[in-house]
């Protein structure tokens, strides 16, 4: 083209982002003589949807700092975000912008509010958001359910399930995972059996594999895990990797090593690349000693070219995403200074009670190298680094990629204890409040 005008830019970069070739569709962007909101929109659009979150949300930062007023679809975009990194402190931004634009009045928009606010921890606002409009709907009450649910809060998730049924707004299939779910998190197995047998008999929604799935999990985690197999052995529908899923997790729980290795082999014929299930068998047989067992299992994993996620934590503060690798204790630039105050926070837990529990190392080492390897778990490291950068009064507020390990668990409790903290940490499954040395999961996750 003799002459390009942001016109042919804009498409360009579309049509990149739509074939998901994020990084051409960025060069593409970082030659342009000049830009509008719409091509702003469409880069952003595309780190979103190959899930490169962090450039999503520096790129939004510039555009800020550009001085390009952003439009609906990018705030929606970033607010999306916000949610999966939990940046609240962005988050609250473009809530602000999306008052000063007007926006915040339409129904999607408060659906997707309430949904940052509760994946960032922050139950208050969203419950604010929710409560603000009268005229609710389906997708809005599922907002609210899920986020209790993910916060362990199954009364309160119940509630507001009953109060949509009590305003005429019919659950669906979203509801029901929200609802099974918040029972699953609390224990509540006989109202989440009776919630599942009311979903076609009542509410007339037919149960998926996603549903089997909570109800799975509802049953194994309270250690029915005879009547967790009977479920699936009964089943209208064919069982998928998420519901033997489930029933490998509560065989970790429950350190059932006979049905563990029934299960493991039907997920890993279904999903043989999920390193995912390798681990879990691998946790299991590591917890009682099988070293043997676990070491056949990583000579198969390198055999097939597989290789374990490794555990990763970030928090946000000053607006700025820092990152925590496990064991990897040198590439935070602030590192020194951080394992000093995990010494010393491993000196301050040990006195009120604090004994390293080497199960969750998944290798036959010393125990001295055991307990080197569980201070350096990625969540531990992360609320070091809060404990020294967030002001004391306001919660420290940790996301992870994977379960929180027991161990960590019980650390970060004490850790909250000593320091008088409030330690909020999301993982890959749930929400953890941690206050006075106790935490809002009550050690049944």
């Amino acid at each position: 083209m003799p002459e390009r005008n942001t016109i042919s830019w804009n498409g360009l970069i579309s049509g990149y982002v739509k074939n998901g070739m994020t990084w051409e569709a960025r060069e593409a962007f970082d030659k342009m003589p000049e830009r509008n909101v719409v091509s702003w929109t469409a880069m952003l659009r595309g780190y979103v949807q190959e899930g490169f979150e962090l450039e999503a949300l520096s790129l939004f930062r510039l555009m800020q700092l550009q001085g390009i007023r952003p439009n609906f679809p990018s705030m929606i975009s970033t607010l999306s975000v916000c949610g999966s990194l939990a940046t609240l402190n962005h988050g609250r931004e473009v809530h602000a912008q999306l008052v000063r634009s007007l926006f915040d009045c339409d129904v999607y928009v408060c659906s997707v509010l309430i949904t940052m606010y509760m994946k960032c921890g922050d139950l208050v606002n969203g419950k604010r958001v929710f409560d603000r409009f009268t005229s609710k709907d389906t997708v809005m009450w599922n907002s609210i359910i899920t986020g209790y649910a993910q916060h362990g809060l199954g009364k309160e998730a119940l509630q507001v399930f009953y109060d949509m049924v009590s305003s005429g707004v019919p659950p669906d299939e979203v509801t029901f995972i929200g609802v099974l779910s918040a029972c699953s998190y609390t224990g509540r197995v006989k109202e989440g059996l009776q919630l599942f047998e009311s979903m076609k008999s009542k509410y007339l929604v037919n149960p998926k594999t996603e549903h089997y799935s909570c109800v799975v999990d509802l049953l194994g985690r309270a250690g029915k895990l005879n009547e967790a197999m009977n479920l699936i052995r009964d089943m209208s529908v064919e069982a998928d990797a998420c519901v033997w899923g489930a029933l490998l997790g509560a065989c970790r729980i429950h350190n059932r090593l006979d049905m563990a290795e029934v299960v493991a082999k039907k997920l890993l014929l279904l999903e043989p690349e999920n390193t995912g299930h390798y681990i879990l068998l691998s946790n299991i047989y590591s917890s009682q000693g099988r070293w043997r067992d676990v070491a056949a299992l990583r000579s198969n994993m390198r055999v097939q070219s597989l290789s374990k996620s490794p555990g990763c934590s970030w928090i946000e503060v000053e607006k700025k995403v820092h990152t925590f690798t496990g064991g990897d204790i040198t590439s935070h630039p602030e590192h020194a200074v951080i394992l000093r105050m995990v010494e010393k926070l491993d000196g301050l837990i040990i006195e009120v009670g604090y004994s390293p529990d080497g199960s969750f190392v998944l290798h036959d080492v010393e125990e001295e190298e055991k307990v080197h390897n569980l201070r350096h778990h990625s969540e531990k490291l992360a609320v070091a680094y809060g404990i020294l950068k967030v002001p004391k009064g306001m919660p420290i507020r940790i996301m992870k990629n994977l379960r929180v390990c027991g161990d960590c668990h019980a650390a970060i409790k004490l850790i909250a204890k000593v320091t008088e903290r409030e330690i909020v940490l999301r993982d890959a499954n749930r929400f953890h409040h941690f206050k006075d040395g106790s935490c809002s999961c009550g050690d049944y996750w």
